[in-house]
């Protein structure tokens, strides 16, 4: 029995019936009809998104037999040659198995001679970043300047690792991923054509799953075919069959999670958790799914104009009970959990404990209380719960009169620091700061202190040393002269105010330099120097004792 695998079968054979990748069809079918076709063209992207079909079908327009334009017949000899794949003039050769330099000079001797049958002697090199360094190296001449009967269609998926002298004797067209809608709306066509009924659902599963490849949707399709046992004309591709063929779930079923958690409720968390395990899921695949749900409910809170619907969730009364900040933190422990997931004893226990995970970090304010695991009876306390949180209150309450009845002495209060601008220098030379708190300091000038608020100016100069790092470390070290950390407050002031530390310690240091150097020159012997030999000083030679 002889069976065509869908992907082969609906391979497109023409540039209008490609799906997507419209960019790089205009640019071909432009230079097909205008004539200025270059010699080597790399097409780049991820798997399964037309590469060596757009190759195929560019062959074929350069060497259909009614001549060469962006509309090859598909019904002449060369045409159909190349869609069966026996057409002498177009070489397919693959790079990763014919890596060395020798095989790259075979292809060099080999394009010297004129094509057997078509216009053009095609080479269609796929993956070929897998060639050597010297096999590439040993291509550049010809690659620059080959035979005009010859032109180069490259193929890879991974265009980093071609050599730069590659790139540069190429045109390079970047496939794009497709999107579901583009995927979802050619798997309904090809089902249509083929006779064999699909749910919606059914079709938007395998599009997700094909991940912008429309080879692995097709793939998939085939696959679900096999898994029901449809066919044309018999039973429907239904939704709950490909579900349990990709090992997916519903977005029913992630919405209760959701909901579950937003209200706080681990019995209905760990129950859904439960009807999960049911299914068999893939567990990387629901967290997979919980992150995209998440990141459409912050669209929806922060960006309602660009938010779109997910069946099977009500996002509008989600995003009205869950703050944003909780979404993304949610989004972000899916993440790390779909990553960690191979290190849980077992998958299912990885997923549990990174919901249970987002459950112990919800705010117990957030909507209502987290109720215990054992559900439906009274409400007990729970070292997780609102429970726990009323009962630790109501303990406090009844503990404060004991605590009443015998108060400890109240400490004397100590009197508000009197501060004026000369006490505050005083107060910061004794001061043990350093670093960068010292430095706030010294440049500041004092302006007042009322009701534990301590106002300092700073010149515009100078008001990047205001940090809150240095601003903490000044606070923290003026608490025992003010008896409790002061507030700070500064303010820009002119640069001609009062008098800084740092200003009047350049003021000393400058006093104690001229006297310095005016006792050095008062000295007899120097004086005797600077008559017989006309010495002078050289400046800022001469320190102070205390320096």
């Amino acid at each position: 029995m002889s069976y065509l695998v869908l992907a082969r079968k609906w391979r497109p054979r023409r540039f209008s019936e490609l799906v997507g990748q419209e960019h790089v069809v205009r640019a071909l079918t432009n230079a097909l009809d205008s004539g200025r076709v270059h010699h080597a063209f790399l097409f780049t992207g991820t798997r399964g998104v037309g590469k060596t079909t757009i190759a195929r079908i560019f062959a074929k327009s350069l060497n259909c037999e009614r001549g060469t334009s962006s509309e090859p017949c598909g019904e002449c000899e060369t045409c159909l040659a190349i869609d069966a794949g026996r057409y002498i003039d177009l070489l397919e050769i693959d790079a990763a198995s014919n890596t060395g330099v020798d095989n790259v000079r075979d292809l060099i001797e080999n394009a010297q001679y004129m094509p057997s049958r078509g216009r053009y002697k095609v080479y269609l090199i796929d993956e070929v970043h897998m060639l050597s360094k010297p096999a590439f190296n040993a291509l550049l001449k010809t690659l620059e300047e080959p035979p005009e009967h010859v032109k180069f269609l490259f193929a890879t998926t991974d265009p980093e690792k071609l050599l730069v002298t590659v790139l540069s004797r190429c045109l390079q067209f970047n496939l794009k991923r497709l999107d579901e809608e583009q995927i979802s709306g050619q798997v309904a066509k090809i089902l249509a054509a083929e006779g064999i009924a699909a749910e919606p659902g059914a079709i938007r599963q395998i599009a997700i799953a094909a991940d912008g490849s429309l080879r692995d949707g097709l793939s998939l399709l085939d696959q679900a075919i096999a898994y029901t046992g449809v066919a044309s004309g018999v039973g429907t591709l239904e939704d709950a069959s490909v579900a349990a063929m990709l090992g997916s779930v519903d977005r029913t079923r992630i919405g209760v999670l959701l909901q579950a958690l937003a209200d706080g409720d681990g019995a209905a968390l760990l129950a859904e958790v439960e009807t999960l395990a049911s299914f068999a899921p893939d567990w990387q695949g629901v967290l997979e799914g919980f992150a995209d749900s998440l990141h459409k409910l912050q669209v929806r809170q922060l960006v309602p104009a660009a938010a779109i619907d997910v069946e099977g969730m009500d996002l509008d009364a989600l995003a009205t009970k869950l703050r944003p900040e909780l979404v993304q933190l949610w989004y972000q422990m899916a993440l790390n959990a779909r990553r960690d997931l191979a290190y849980a004893p077992s998958a299912r226990a990885g997923f549990e404990m990174a919901v249970l995970l987002m459950l112990a970090f919800r705010p117990l304010g957030d909507g209502a209380a987290v109720a215990p695991a054992g559900g439906g009876e009274a409400a007990r306390p729970s070292r997780g719960g609102a429970q726990a949180a009323a009962a630790a209150r109501a303990a406090l309450a009844e503990a404060a009169p004991v605590a009443a009845a015998s108060p400890a002495p109240p400490a004397p209060s100590a009197p508000p620091l009197a501060l004026d601008h000369e006490r505050w220098l005083e107060l910061v030379a004794r001061s043990e700061l350093k670093g960068p708190a010292r430095e706030l300091a010294a440049h500041a000038v004092f302006l007042g202190n009322e009701d534990g608020v301590l106002r300092l100016g700073l010149s515009a100069d100078d008001e990047l040393l205001n940090t809150p790092t240095s601003s903490r470390a000044l606070a923290r070290a003026l608490q025992p002269a003010f008896g409790a950390m002061p507030q700070l407050r500064f303010e820009r002031v002119a640069t001609t105010g009062a008098e800084t530390l740092r200003q009047r310690s350049e003021r000393e240091r400058d006093a104690r330099q001229e006297a310095a150097e005016a006792a050095f020159l008062a000295d007899p012997g120097v004086q005797q120097l600077i008559r017989r030999h006309g010495a002078t000083l050289v400046p800022d030679s001469i320190r102070p004792h205390d320096e």
